[in-house]
C-alpha cells in the first residue's frame, strides 16, 4: 500500500484526513467531469481545514492518496475494475487497476489509520430484495470496519426501508445533519426517521470518539441532506428512477453492473441534473466531512 508523504505525515500528527473513494471517477461520471469533480471535492476539504486522501488501486497497488496526475489518468482508463472487499485481493495479486467502492474505500482508510471518508451515498439493499437477497457489501462493512461515513443518504435506487432495517440490526448508527429523518440521496427528505439529529460537526465528532473510545466496532453513518437549491423535484426523480429501474430489468443487468447503469440511465432521463445534483451533493459532504475531522482532531 502506497500512502501519500502528506497524508502519512497528517496521520504520525493527528491531523484531519478525509478519504475520498474512485468509483465515482471510474463508474460515476464521464470524462472530464469525473476529474473535475474529484478534485472540486478534494480542494473543498482543504479549504475546510482537512487533508484529502482519495484511494484507488493502480497496477495492483492502493494508494492512499492519489496525485492530481493519478486521477487524470484514473478518470480517462477505460475497463477499471469496480472494488469491493471481495474483489480487493484479486485486483491486487492481479495487478490491475481497481476504482475502489464504499467497501473497499472503507477498508484501505482503516488499515492506513483514517477515520473519515465522504462519499455521495451508499449501497444498500436493493428493490425486490426479498426475493433476490441483494445486498450491497456496504452495508456490511458498516458493521465492521471503524470508519465513519459521511453521504447523503443511501442511494435513492435503494429499498430505504429495508436499508435502515439492516443497519439496525447490524448496530450502525445513523445520525442525520440538521435532519430528524434520513435524506434520499437526490432529495433532502425521506419518510424514514434516523436514530439522531446531529446539529453541529462538534457534535458528530463527540458521537464518533464514544464510539471508538467504548470499542464499539463498525462505523458510523453520517448522512447530510442536499441542499435544497440543488435537490431534485420528488416526483421527476423518482419517475426516472422506476423507469431507469424497468429498463435495468429488461436489459436483464445485474451485481455489480446495476448501480452503474441506473445512475447513467437517470441521468439520460432528467436531461443532466441528476448529475448537476450529485456534483452539489458530494461537494456538500465534502464541506461537513472535513470539519467533523478537524473537530475530531481537536479531541
Amino acid at each position: 500500500m502506497k500512502i501519500n508523504n502528506e497524508i502519512k505525515k497528517a496521520i504520525e500528527n493527528h491531523q484531519p484526513v478525509v478519504a475520498l473513494e474512485s468509483t465515482i471517477i471510474s463508474h460515476g461520471m464521464p470524462y472530464p467531469k469525473n476529474v473535475e469533480c474529484a478534485l472540486l471535492v478534494e480542494k473543498t476539504i482543504r479549504d475546510n481545514g482537512a487533508i484529502p486522501a482519495t484511494i484507488g488501486i493502480i497496477n495492483g497497488e492502493p494508494i492512499i492518496g492519489m496525485t492530481p496526475e493519478e486521477i487524470e489518468a484514473f478518470g480517462k482508463q477505460k475497463g477499471i475494475a469496480k472494488v469491493s472487499r471481495r474483489d480487493l485481493p484479486i485486483v491486487v495479486a492481479s495487478k490491475e487497476w481497481g476504482a475502489t467502492t464504499v467497501s473497499a474505500t472503507m477498508i484501505l482508510a482503516h488499515l492506513a489509520g483514517i477515520e473519515f471518508f465522504v462519499t455521495g451515498g451508499i449501497g444498500g439493499v436493493q428493490r425486490g430484495a426479498q426475493d433476490t437477497f441483494d445486498m450491497s457489501a456496504d452495508l456490511e462493512e458498516l458493521s465492521k470496519t471503524n470508519v465513519t461515513v459521511i453521504c447523503a443518504g443511501p442511494k435513492a435506487i435503494l429499498d430505504l426501508g429495508l436499508t435502515m432495517e439492516v443497519l439496525e440490526t447490524k448496530g450502525v448508527p445513523v445520525v442525520a445533519y440538521n435532519s430528524d429523518v434520513l435524506p434520499a440521496f437526490y432529495t433532502p427528505t425521506s419518510k424514514y426517521k434516523v436514530d439522531y439529529n446531529a446539529k453541529t460537526p462538534l457534535e458528530v465528532a463527540s458521537i464518533v470518539k464514544a464510539k471508538r473510545e467504548y470499542h464499539l466496532e463498525g462505523g458510523v453513518l453520517i448522512c447530510n441532506p442536499v441542499p435544497k437549491q440543488f435537490a431534485m423535484d420528488e416526483k421527476v426523480i423518482n419517475e426516472a428512477i422506476d423507469k431507469a429501474i424497468l429498463d435495468m430489468d429488461n436489459l436483464g443487468i445485474k451485481g455489480k453492473d446495476e448501480t452503474p447503469y441506473l445512475l447513467k440511465r437517470i441521468v439520460e432521463l432528467t436531461d443532466g441534473k441528476s448529475l448537476e445534483t450529485n456534483i452539489h451533493l458530494i461537494v456538500n459532504n465534502a464541506k461537513l466531512g472535513a470539519q467533523i475531522a478537524a473537530e475530531y482532531c481537536k479531541k
